[in-house]
């Protein structure tokens, strides 16, 4: 196949010219007049000794635009007279030199593509500058089908637009060194990760960590100012975090590649934690990770910054084991007696089995009864029941922290220093990522909370 290129922001054709966008868009609208006149010319020719004289209309170059424009940009019409380009919206026409950035561009590019000789090489050098994604993904789809006898290339660090061409070939630069390219094919993924994903862990060269939470949600901002050598990734739930764990260490093209989990405590016993250790997926010593935000160590930071007295710091600390703990504590004996009901179930059946909520533990005693392996009902609630007990008779607040189980544990916490929650959050996280010496200081009093087995440099 000729190697003649398109790219977006230089067009080099056989005569080795190279000529920029923004400076050939006159000469790009001249030869799409040109080529519709000689299509024109030359239908005409062949209606003069066509026997029937019904030829039918073929579309032509401008027709072709058209179409294409019309499918990037429903609701704007383009025309061409006058060898001049028009574009209108809501019946209001303005000139080719009037159109924004994006609509010159989509233009120039569909002309361009068009433009092209049959079947040669189209390589496009980042198509996501100057377009919204979706105008994007939408463009180079309909090139395509409009130009099948090219060969499309893309250089991209758009890592969607490279998963939207699921049958397209990949591949990943890891390096130049201004001589040589070091290049891989990605191949087929059939570790369970979505390519996007891997797409992006290849791209960032990081060491990752799977966490839970949203991209904006407090954990993440908080983890990706402690774990700062790392490419942090929420995935929502703790199920999902230990998948995505797996499956990168499954993924040959990763094993370069070092990837941790760090999920929530909340109701797991020893034994599950450390199993999950087998999969280099670890938890936080505090049962939620709201909790962290609760500890001792960051309220003396809180103080310190906002020169308030530490004394605030036993009201607060009191305001969660009186308020939050102990008044919910029978909610949390019955949350943590399901879990390790759980456990136990999925150890001896093989599967966790059913529900365990309160108006179902008749039924999920008749299956415990019915196991091969026994398991004494009983005997666990009465040991959750002893242990949360204790914890709240001694008033053990880094214990509390450690098992107290509650979405709403925050709630009204901020109060105690004269802040909104929220505000009291923000304050930790801005000066989280300051350079000052409180920087310091709340990284080393969470790290106190964060498994040691997770490398902070």
């Amino acid at each position: 196949m000729d190697q003649t290129q398109v790219v977006t922001n230089f067009v080099q054709w056989k005569d080795g010219k190279t000529i920029t966008e923004r400076k050939d868009i006159a000469q790009v609208l001249s030869a799409i007049f040109s080529k519709r006149t000689l299509h024109l010319e030359e239908f005409d020719e062949r209606s003069k000794s066509a026997i029937d004289q019904k030829l039918m209309r073929e579309n032509n170059i401008i027709d072709k635009i058209q179409s294409i424009w019309g499918t990037i940009f429903p609701h704007r019409n383009l025309s061409f007279k006058d060898w001049k380009v028009f574009a209108s919206i809501n019946s209001k026409e303005y000139n080719g030199v009037e159109m924004s950035d994006g609509e010159r561009v989509v233009l120039y590019l569909i002309s361009q593509v068009l433009l092209v000789p049959a079947n040669k090489t189209i390589i496009i050098d980042e198509p996501e500058i100057h377009l919204h994604r979706s105008i994007m993904n939408r463009l180079w789809t309909e090139l395509e089908k409009e130009r099948p006898d090219c060969l499309f290339i893309y250089i991209t660090h758009d890592t969607q637009f490279a998963a939207n061409h699921k049958q397209a070939k990949k591949i990943w630069v890891k390096s130049f060194n201004g001589k040589n390219w070091d290049w891989e094919e990605i191949k087929d993924n059939e570790s369970g990760l979505p390519e996007q994903l891997l797409l992006d862990i290849l791209g960032n060269r990081k060491k990752v960590l799977f966490v839970e939470g949203d991209a904006n949600s407090f954990d993440t901002r908080l983890f990706r100012e402690i774990y700062k050598e790392y490419y942090v990734i929420p995935c929502g739930s703790c199920a999902v975090v230990i998948a995505q764990t797996k499956a990168m260490k499954k993924t040959p093209q990763l094993h370069h590649l070092k990837c941790f989990g760090l999920i929530d405590r909340d109701c797991k016993n020893q034994t599950v934690i450390d199993e999950y250790k087998n999969d280099d997926v670890y938890t936080i010593n505090v049962a939620e990770i709201e909790n962290i935000f609760l500890v001792e160590e960051l309220q003396n930071i809180v103080c310190s910054i906002l020169k308030q007295d530490v004394s605030k710091i036993e009201d607060a600390k009191k305001y969660v084991i009186e308020t939050k703990f102990s008044n919910q504590i029978d909610r949390q004996i019955k949350n943590s007696t399901q879990s390790e009901l759980y456990y136990q179930l999925s150890k001896a059946s093989g599967d966790i089995i059913g529900d365990i909520s309160e108006d179902k533990i008749t039924e999920a005693k008749e299956k415990i009864t019915s196991l091969p392996t026994k398991i004494d009902y009983d005997r666990i609630c009465n040991e959750q029941k002893q242990k949360y007990t204790e914890i709240c008779d001694n008033g053990d607040y880094k214990k509390v922290l450690l098992v107290c189980n509650e979405k709403g544990v925050f709630q009204g916490f901020g109060k105690f220093f004269g802040l909104l929650d929220e505000q009291y959050r923000n304050l930790i996280i801005k000066y989280l990522q300051g350079k000052d010496s409180y920087s310091q200081r709340i990284i080393d009093a969470i790290k106190l909370y964060l498994p040691k087995e997770i490398p902070i440099e």
